[in-house]
């Protein structure tokens, strides 16, 4: 391309890469998710092979779905929004595809190690500590990328879909380095330089902040630009957006304890985690409120719009997981929620509610955009992809809800003279059924993505030939 096209073009050519590649690993995420929980169904099912176990491919399935999926779905909208909102080109088109092959190497080196039983142990920081540092080296190249584009950028605010983004990329190569260092004693092996309940308290300050950051402030990012841009309509109030980013990014860095109820941490600890979750009901709530209000007057294009089913639905499942989080985080419920089947309820409420939908919602409005078509192939497909996607997550969270808070019941309950009324197998013998309606929910999730890409390569094969998106003067809306 010569250099006066590419001055006055988008770089859409990365941000499409990114939008194929959430859709693929979305797939291989959630089919590792069936075949993990056809598992705890038939344990059986694990063929006998230790890499097929259990225990190896949940580390691969959530790192495929919040990494893998969730990061390209992440790393794909920045750079368009980012592009759109600055009305300015990324500032190197070698760099962005450095970005996007080097993602790609991280996760399929993932895809291998992880099966094969190399990890470091760390919930949600599996990787061995070389894959860890080509991960760092990639992040702070997305990072020059995107602030780099933002420092040329032709209007003088920062919208604030970008204040999320960069808070995102910021808080999550801090949270990487830190949990991640690590002292080798091999080229697949590592100690961590903390020790004990250090070691926890900086796990899991990373782990809830991955929750915080990864899959909440990056996924905010992609609602202040979205969900406007589908309804077409202006961001119900922009003073909100403002106090929502401040109030998040403050609070959330501080309620990582919560995961470490009952544990040796000092019991000081664990209380600033519980009340910092529980003030952070209120700029989750803000930020949900802010996004659904964004559709005052215009409700009715719900009936007609499946793409804005997915991004409002999604918002309601954001107001859910932010209202449960902090109840469960509070000691007393938590005495009952920890180490059952609720905490996966809530999880999966968040993942495959929140994050999954309004990933999926960015994805169908951002494949014709970059393409240069006005639409997706199919809207119909995209409407039966809405319901059998909502069913799916309805039957997964209830089943994990209910067979969560029996287990916790069950476990607590004793007889007159103190001792245990269950034995642990009849524990498992409660749950056993809500695991089938579990993994039907899961299946109808992957179904869903499978619709999504036959929608998708349809959509993919009408696309114009050479199509570049003009840079559109500052006096223009966003395109």
């Amino acid at each position: 391309m010569a250099s006066h096209e590419t001055a006055t073009t988008y770089n859409d050519a990365v941000v499409k890469q990114f939008t194929v590649m959430t859709v693929i690993w979305g797939i291989v995420g959630m089919l590792v998710g069936v075949i993990i929980a056809s598992q705890l169904y038939w344990p059986s099912l694990n063929l006998g092979l230790e890499w097929f176990s259990f225990g190896r491919l949940r580390p691969l399935h959530t790192n495929a779905v919040i990494f893998a999926f969730g990061g390209c779905a992440l790393l794909g909208t920045s750079l368009y929004v980012v592009q759109r909102t600055c009305h300015a080109r990324l500032i190197s088109d070698g760099l962005a595809s450095f970005v996007f092959w080097g993602y790609q190497a991280v996760i399929v080196l993932a895809a291998i190690t992880l099966p094969l039983g190399l990890t470091q142990g760390k919930e949600y920081a599996e990787l061995i500590w070389p894959i860890d540092i080509l991960l760092a080296v990639v992040w702070v190249a997305y990072a020059v990328l995107f602030f780099g584009t933002i420092m040329k950028r032709k209007v003088p605010h920062i919208y604030v879909a970008n204040w999320f983004y960069g808070a995102f990329i910021i808080a999550v190569a801090v949270l990487h380095i830190v949990n991640s260092l690590a002292i080798p004693s091999s080229l697949t092996h590592s100690y961590p330089i903390y020790s004990g309940a250090v070691d926890a308290m900086v796990q899991w300050w990373y782990g809830h902040n991955a929750v915080g950051f990864f899959l909440t402030a990056g996924f905010l990012g992609m609602m202040y630009y979205f969900v406007p841009r589908q309804a077409n309509r202006p961001m119900y109030s922009y003073r909100l957006s403002i106090v929502h980013f401040w109030a998040l990014i403050a609070i959330y860095m501080w309620a990582g304890p919560h995961h470490l109820h009952y544990t040796a941490i000092p019991d000081w600890a664990q209380s600033v985690g519980m009340v910092f979750s529980l003030i952070l009901l209120a700029p989750s709530w803000g930020g949900m409120i802010n996004g659904m209000m964004t559709l005052s007057g215009a409700w009715h294009k719900l009936r007609t719009d499946p793409i804005l089913k997915f991004l409002i639905v999604s918002l309601s499942f954001y107001g859910m997981s932010t209202f449960e989080g902090p109840m469960m985080s509070i000691k007393t419920v938590n005495a009952l929620s920890h180490y059952t089947d609720w905490t996966i309820g809530h999880v999966h409420s968040g993942a495959l509610g929140w994050v999954a939908m309004i990933s999926i919602g960015a994805m169908y409005m951002l494949i014709p955009r970059v393409v240069g078509l006005k639409d997706m192939f199919s809207t119909k497909l995209i409407d039966t992809h809405f319901w059998v996607h909502t069913i799916g997550v309805v039957l997964y969270t209830v089943s994990m809800w209910i067979s969560g808070i029996g287990q916790g019941l069950m476990s607590r309950a004793t007889n007159p003279d103190g001792t245990l009324q269950y034995a642990f197998i009849e524990i498992v013998k409660f749950t056993y059924p809500y695991y089938l309606v579990r993994l039907l929910g899961g299946v109808l999730v992957l179904a869903g993505m499978l619709i999504m890409l036959y929608n998708m390569i349809k959509t993919l094969q009408q696309a114009k030939q050479g199509f570049a998106a003009p840079v559109l003067p500052v006096a223009n809306q966003h395109a």
